[in-house]
């Protein structure tokens, strides 16, 4: 029930995922007469597949996490997560309210052994691939043991994710052992004794985006910020390639020839593509959409619920945490 966008359009991302994933069932929980209009028309294949749960209250995207917790027990956000808790389904995937969906998810799923606070981790495009950044906003204010607790999430879930020896290093102001703030310099201490962690020191910002490490790790409020503005940048340096070829003839008939290059460039760089952040450190898979996703986002933000799914990355971490924890 929550994104900018309602319901009609995590519907549509649901619809598409199910019919490009066959052995996918999907539970959509809300206002079921909204959800059923929503869903209608559907193939029996498909409706055999999706299923509606009900829940009579919605969390706003402006209501305070307290509010969302105490005043809205039958809330869909929280009925969802209930679901998971009672392994009724795999995975819970929310556009709604932030901050709502991380004190729930704390209350009713609990964080893993050994972890302090969950973090938000996502994959941003970088010149040689991907790299998991975390925290990208659930905890603005963090200390040295919550960034190395973050560093160890980050690199089992990028091991799941494939690579084999995850670099892992931390957001600074710059490369010197001298440089960063209090909190910084203590994490860096204790990721150095850390035994199996491939630690290897400060990053910048253009670090991470030559493709310098694997898991870069920072607070929350410093991750939001990089977070929004790589999609901004993104957004506007496809727009200004656009408008550079409509300037005039020759400007057009380049961009003619230079177009399927443009659009390949354009999707890789797409914040769509990317969309789904997923909450490390609680006993169970739970993705954040972004707000302002459209259907191709959550199709996206979905697809990474499938992926934790497959590689059971809570139990994976569960697995690493008592080898790696101090």
């Amino acid at each position: 029930m929550g994104g900018d966008f309602g319901p009609r359009s995590i519907v549509q991302a649901s619809l598409a995922c199910l019919s490009a994933t066959p052995s996918l069932h999907l539970t959509l929980v809300g206002q079921p007469s909204l959800l059923e209009d929503l869903i209608a028309g559907q193939s029996a294949a498909d409706r055999a597949r999706l299923q509606i749960v009900g829940a009579s209250e919605v969390i706003g995207m402006d209501e305070r996490p307290s509010q969302a917790l105490r005043g809205k027990p039958d809330s869909s956000m929280r009925v969802a997560l209930e679901l998971l808790r009672d392994g009724k389904v795999q995975a819970c995937v929310s556009a709604g309210n932030t901050g709502a969906l991380m004190a729930l998810s704390r209350y009713v799923l609990k964080t893993l052994p050994g972890i302090d606070r969950p973090a938000m981790v996502a994959a941003i495009p970088t010149q040689t691939g991907y790299c998991q950044l975390l925290d990208l906003g659930a905890n603005v204010d963090c200390s040295a043991e919550h960034l190395y607790q973050f560093a160890v999430m980050g690199s089992v879930a990028a091991q799941a994710l494939g690579v084999s020896r995850p670099r892992v290093a931390l957001l600074n102001v710059g490369t010197e052992d001298i440089k960063g703030n209090q909190q910084v310099k203590l994490a860096a201490s204790l990721l150095q004794q850390a035994r199996g962690l491939n630690y290897i020191g400060f990053i910048e910002g253009d670090g991470l985006y030559r493709g310098e490490a694997d898991v870069v790790v920072c607070d929350g409020f410093v991750g939001n910020i990089l977070l929004k503005s790589s999609e901004g940048l993104a957004t506007m340096i496809g727009a200004r390639i656009e408008a550079l070829f409509r300037g005039g003839v020759a400007s057009r008939l380049v961009g003619a020839m230079a177009m399927p290059l443009l659009k390949r460039l354009k999707a890789d760089l797409a914040p769509a593509r990317h969309n789904g952040a997923s909450f490390l450190g609680l006993q169970g898979i739970v993705i954040k959409s972004h707000g302002s996703a459209g259907v191709q986002g959550f199709q996206s933000a979905i697809q990474r619920a499938l992926i934790e799914i497959q590689e059971n990355l809570p139990e994976r971490l569960h697995g690493r945490l008592e080898d790696l924890l101090l």
